[in-house]
């Protein structure tokens, strides 16, 4: 089950992450605020 695309849906106050495999079954959907999901890119690309 590995993630082959990721799709964001950017909006105001709410993002929708779709991430999907080689096959194009839905492997994770999620829906984030905004304000964690600054957090968590910044997060990662401290880590890098």
């Amino acid at each position: 089950m590995k993630i082959a695309t990721v799709g964001l849906d950017l909006a105001k106050t709410l993002f929708q992450v779709h991430g999907v495999d080689s096959q194009g079954h839905i492997v994770v959907r999620k829906q984030l605020r905004a304000a964690l999901m600054y957090w968590r890119f910044s997060r990662s690309l401290t880590r890098a």
